[in-house]
C-alpha cells in the first residue's frame, strides 16, 4: 500500500513523501490516525499544493529556531540544590527544572526539547544540547550548584 505521509513519522519518512507501507499499518493506524493519505493521483496533486505551503511554514519555523538559537548559544541556567557528601545533591536536576529555569529567563521551551541522556546527579557545570528545529540544535550551560 502506498500512503502519502501527512505529518513527520519517524523511522518512515516526513510529511509530503509516499512511502510504500504494509497494509495493515497504513489502514489500521496511518489513515486513521490522520499521519496520511492513500496515495491517489487526486490525493497526490493535492499534497503538491499543500507542501508548497508547508514548505513556506518550515522556512519560518527555522528562521525563528535559528534566533532563538542565537539567543540561547550564549545563555547560562543556575541551578541550586541540597549537597550530601562527595558534592552529590540530593535528588537530581532533570530537563523539566532546566525549562522551568529558562521560564524564569523568558524563554519558554517545552521540556522535550531538552536533550538530557541522564539526570544530572552531582555538582559542575554542563553543556545541553536544546533540540528547537529539525536541523538547528543550540547548546546552553547548566550550573549545578550548592544551596
Amino acid at each position: 500500500m502506498q500512503v502519502i505521509l501527512k505529518h513527520d513519522v519517524p523511522d518512515l519518512g516526513s510529511a509530503g513523501e509516499v512511502v510504500k507501507v504494509k497494509n495493515g499499518f497504513g489502514a489500521n493506524f496511518l489513515i486513521p490516525q490522520g499521519h496520511a493519505v492513500l496515495a491517489t493521483p487526486r490525493n497526490q496533486r493535492g499534497v503538491q499544493h499543500e507542501q508548497h505551503r508547508i514548505e513556506g511554514l518550515i522556512a519560518k519555523e527555522r528562521s525563528s529556531a535559528a534566533e532563538l538559537g542565537k539567543r540561547l548559544s550564549g545563555l547560562s541556567v543556575t541551578l541550586t540544590r541540597l549537597v550530601g557528601e562527595d558534592d552529590k545533591i540530593f535528588g537530581s536536576v532533570t530537563s523539566k527544572d532546566i525549562s522551568d529555569a529558562l521560564a524564569d529567563e523568558g524563554i519558554k521551551l517545552d521540556r522535550r526539547q531538552i536533550i538530557l541522556p541522564d539526570a544530572l546527579k552531582s555538582l559542575g557545570v554542563y553543556d545541553v544540547d536544546v533540540k528547537l528545529h529539525r536541523e538547528v540544535t543550540a547548546s546552553i550551560k547548566v550550573w549545578v550548584v550548592a544551596d
